[in-house]
């Protein structure tokens, strides 16, 4: 694990946007078992992949007038427990970093795993997330932090 003030610019990327971090199993439970609506959850992630192609991916994507309701996410390597639980709603996808997920009704409808993300440039991941919130998403949503 790294010292918190080193990796607090790394999630304030994405809190500044309206992502809700969710640090413990139990913040993860009450924001992923909602059985209605749209959940994007981002694996964030220490690793170069993350700070130049998956969360500034996600931002560009969030300009997208169709967006999820729920913007929440978890820091792998630093919320351990947090990062697992997460996960276990993402099966069958195995456990990936940087990953981003969208969820819709409580099941992942779409999944950018790390080997979607990493080489590639954010506006391409962005496009592909903007299709699946075109896709999943309302265009009278408004994504929330909670």
């Amino acid at each position: 694990m790294y010292p918190e003030e080193f990796v607090q610019p790394m999630r304030q990327e994405l809190t500044r946007i309206g992502f809700r971090e969710l640090r413990t199993p139990g913040d993860v439970d009450t924001v992923l078992t909602k059985d209605t609506g749209t959940v994007l959850v981002v694996v964030n992630s220490i690793c170069g992949c993350a700070a130049g192609r998956a969360r500034p991916a996600v931002a560009m994507a969030l300009e997208n007038e169709a967006r999820p309701e729920v913007l929440a996410t978890v820091f792998a390597g630093q919320d351990i427990d947090a990062t697992t639980q997460a996960r276990s709603y993402f099966t069958p996808y195995p456990p990936s970093s940087p990953s981003i997920a969208l969820l819709s009704d409580g099941k992942v409808v779409f999944m950018l795993e790390r080997k979607d993300i990493e080489g590639r440039d954010p506006y391409g991941i962005a496009e592909d997330l903007t299709k699946a919130f075109d896709q999943f998403c309302s265009k009278s949503s408004v994504a929330q932090a909670n």
